[in-house]
């Protein structure tokens, strides 16, 4: 009686293959839940106790983009074993292939989303921040846009026709959007590359100020005259930049002249002086100080130093202590500093 129960047949399949798909299906269903209940669980309490806030973001993103796909594995091992028709197996694939493809640009974005928030948040630079919050759509809708391609392509699609198709409208407004997403590919690198930031003090051709506004498009800088000045972030890519704010040490050097009836003993003396008063005012380190060239009408010293610091306030201010101290030992040991002279001889003739 059982047995003849087993034997009949519904759909091309019999009762036997049925159960046979159902005890599948609820073994694979125990399995996943066994997995989340048991490794995910342990790998989420590992993840608490580590520093990286990358692992539990990890753990939460699988959770929801590998589960619903499981799940779906689940049931897609369970049918196969049955008997299809083709309308129905070919139906079976095609929500197969949409669940993976989903799961797996639901991943991408969240990586997204966790970089871009999380990985380059700052407090110091809220602005930046949000910036990065105006980008975030863009590149999701690029993420999604790229996957539903691929899906639609697996799908059975020609869109390499569509694409054609689509190919002198995509030229035309490429070539109008050209300046704008140059300054925008810009900006994603001035972002991940971080060559300044917000306050950091830099020189581009010629140009001296603080940085003041990154923007999507362009990026301001407040001079030291007090005007504001803004340049495209094409163009700072494309520029050498100096930033002057991440200048651990400053090197110094300065030259002074004395004049040619300065003795031998004290153009000795005089690289001694020098070292003495660098050494004598903190934040700098004496590195030479030199007798270097016969000028026209004068002697020439050659000084380097370092000021530990990147202020320009505090090297201005070493560099007049240093200035000062140099002029009050000169008077001390009646050095003459030098000054543009010319001597004239005239010669009585007979």
């Amino acid at each position: 009686m059982l047995q003849t129960i087993m034997d009949q047949v519904f759909l091309q399949n019999s009762v036997e293959k049925y159960l046979i798909a159902l005890v599948i299906f609820v073994i694979t269903i125990l399995a996943v839940r066994l997995f989340k209940s048991v490794i995910l669980s342990r790998l989420k309490s590992w993840a608490q106790n580590s520093t990286s806030k990358m692992d539990i973001y990890l753990l939460h993103s699988l959770e929801k983009t590998l589960l619903p796909a499981l799940y779906f594995g689940s049931f897609d091992l369970a049918i196969r074993s049955l008997t299809l028709n083709s309308m129905l197996s070919r139906a079976i694939d095609i929500v197969g292939i949409i669940v993976l493809t989903i799961s797996g640009i639901r991943f991408i974005v969240a990586m997204v989303d966790y970089t871009l928030e999380y990985s380059l948040k700052t407090k110091e630079f809220t602005d930046r921040e949000h910036n990065l919050k105006a980008i975030i759509p863009f590149l999701r809708v690029a993420v999604w846009g790229i996957g539903l391609i691929f899906l639609l392509d697996n799908l059975g699609f020609q869109i390499s026709t569509v694409i054609a198709g689509l190919g002198i409208g995509g030229i035309a407004v490429a070539l109008a959007a050209q300046a704008m997403l140059k300054d925008l590919f810009s900006y994603v690198a001035i972002v991940f590359d971080r060559p300044f930031e917000l306050g950091d003090f830099i020189t581009i051709d010629g140009h001296m100020g603080t940085i003041e506004h990154i923007g999507i498009k362009t990026t301001r800088i407040r001079s030291l005259g007090g005007e504001q000045l803004i340049f495209s972030n094409s163009d700072l890519t494309n520029s050498r930049i100096q930033n002057l704010k991440r200048m651990e040490t400053r090197r110094i050097v300065f030259k002074f002249r004395v004049h040619y009836d300065t003795s031998s003993q004290q153009l000795r003396e005089i690289p001694v002086i020098v070292q003495q008063i660098i050494e004598n005012i903190a934040e700098t380190r004496f590195d030479r100080a030199h007798f270097s060239s016969f000028g026209e009408s004068c002697l020439n010293f050659d000084v380097v130093y370092f000021v530990l610091g990147s202020d320009y306030t505090q090297y201005m201010n070493i560099q007049q202590e240093v200035n000062l101290k140099l002029k009050e030992s000169f008077e001390h040991k009646s050095i003459k500093f030098a000054y543009p002279t010319q001597t004239v001889y005239l010669e009585n003739q007979p």
